[in-house]
């Protein structure tokens, strides 16, 4: 069993949390547009890439022991 967030919950939960920085004014738009983007273009091209069956890296995993 997975405990990690799904992508989507994790992408949701950053464009809520960016959208409200920039309304309430704690970052300008010209910093908090582009994070949005990248937000919004991750999320598209991780469901695209599902979509056809290529294989996606995950947000977050477990570190790799060395």
């Amino acid at each position: 069993m997975s405990v990690n967030p799904s992508k989507a919950l994790i992408a949701l939960v950053a464009l809520i949390c960016m959208t409200v920085l920039i309304a309430v004014g704690s970052i300008d738009q010209d910093q908090g547009l582009p994070i949005i983007t990248m937000i919004v273009g991750y999320s598209v091209g991780n469901g695209m890439a599902a979509l056809t069956n290529k294989s996606v890296e995950p947000i977050i995993r477990k570190k790799d022991k060395e």
